[in-house]
Order: structure tokens, then C-alpha cells, then sequence
């Protein structure tokens, strides 16, 4: 295990050792300590390792991942895995705004809540949240799967393109053109397979959550739904 002390070590000089990490490196396991709440740690890895981070991160940590396993023992700021592209991002505490926006990829997993607009503009990504989210969230969400075991905030998916969101708790409102759809047996498939990859009790049933997409009214203009956009 490499271990990099923050408290003594720049964060730029951690990210530059991480970003200099070959495709097939030996030096896979990294551990981060006094993180301290700093910003943009561990983020645009290519490499195939694990870096734990010991502690709180600031904004925008495990940004542009690729590959990597990122766990953060604490809570993430602003933008936890925004672009990411593939690997896994675990967030053992609550994560702040935007988590997960504009990601293509990947598995993003949060033990708490997350705040207003998780999966923002998401891209691919598969989010799970153990707790509530915020307002807003899943806001423009293109593509990728958002599961929420507790509660939705209001606009649950506004503007909303192909994403598919599973709500376990009381969503307190559905933004535009967001709708509840039937759960099918491939949904359920699916969810089963995200609460499995994201730890989540087997005794967890799918069929306790609500699915919630696309209309599809908004996809070209319609002066009817015009008061909508």
C-alpha cells in the first residue's frame, strides 16, 4: 500500500503521482490521509488502482475518473464524480450537490443522502443512494440509472430525457415531462443487479420501488405544451 500524508504532502503532488501510474501498474492500492476537506483529490485517474481517502473530501473529488476505485471515508463536497467516465466512486458519508453530473459512466454509490441535483445531465452513469436526495435531481438526465432507497426532493427528473430513476421512498414532486412508468421484469432485473453491485441488503425487494422516465411530450415543440418548457 502507498500511503500519502496531505498533511505533509501537497495535493497537487498526490494527483501528479496517481496520474503518472502506468495502465497495468503494480502499485495498486493507495490510502490518503488527513484529507482535510480539500478540493479536486484523486481526480482524472486512468489507472486501475484503489485510493481510499481517510477522512472528508472537498469539491469535485474522483472528477473525470476512468477505471479507478475511489472510496472516500467521509463526506464529498460539490461534484463527487462529475465526468466520470468508468470505474466506482463509494462515499461512505453524505455527498453536497451535483453529485455525479455529466458522468458517462461508472458506478457511484453514496451510503447517505446526496443534495440538490444528483445525476444532473448524467450520461450513463449508474448512481445508488442509500438515503434521500435532494430537489432537482436527474435535472436534463440523459442516460444512466439513478436509484434512491429513500426520498426524492422536488423536480424529481425535470426535463428529463432516458435515464431511468427507482424511487423506494415518496418523491415530493415529478418535474417536467418526468412521469411514473409501469415496472417491467427487465426493471426489475436491473434493479436487482444495482443493489447487488452497490452492497445494498439482499432483502431489499425491487418491487418496492416506483420507476419514474420520460414522457417523451418535450422532445419537439408543441405550442399544447408550451407553459412546460
Amino acid at each position: 500500500m502507498e500511503t500519502v500524508d496531505l498533511a505533509v504532502t501537497s495535493r497537487r503532488d498526490l494527483n501528479a503521482r496517481l496520474h503518472a501510474l502506468p495502465g497495468h501498474t503494480n502499485e495498486t492500492l493507495w490510502r490518503v490521509e488527513n484529507p482535510g476537506g480539500q478540493h479536486a483529490l484523486a481526480v482524472g485517474l486512468t489507472a486501475s488502482v484503489t485510493v481510499e481517502i481517510a477522512g472528508h473530501a472537498g469539491y469535485y473529488c474522483a472528477g473525470m475518473n476512468q477505471q479507478a476505485t475511489v472510496v472516500i471515508e467521509g463526506n464529498a463536497g460539490v461534484g463527487v464524480a462529475e465526468n466520470m467516465m468508468s470505474g466506482r466512486v463509494h462515499v461512505k458519508g453524505d455527498a453536497s450537490q451535483a453529485a455525479g453530473a455529466t458522468a458517462h459512466g461508472g458506478l457511484l454509490v453514496i451510503e447517505g443522502n446526496a443534495a440538490a441535483r444528483c445525476g444532473i445531465s448524467m450520461k450513463g452513469i449508474d448512481i445508488v443512494v442509500k438515503g434521500s436526495i435532494g430537489p432537482m435531481s436527474a435535472f436534463m438526465a440523459q442516460s444512466g440509472t439513478l436509484v434512491v432507497l429513500g426520498d426524492a426532493g422536488e423536480a424529481l427528473g425535470d426535463s428529463i430525457y432516458e435515464a431511468r430513476l427507482y424511487v423506494r421512498g415518496t418523491v415530493a414532486s415529478l418535474g417536467a415531462d418526468c412521469v411514473e412508468k409501469p415496472m417491467w421484469p427487465e426493471h426489475l432485473t436491473e434493479l436487482r443487479a444495482l443493489l447487488d453491485a452497490a452492497g445494498v441488503d439482499a432483502s431489499v425487494d425491487p418491487a418496492s420501488f416506483k420507476r419514474y422516465g420520460s414522457a417523451r411530450t418535450l422532445y419537439n415543440f408543441h405550442v399544447d405544451n408550451a407553459a412546460a418548457y
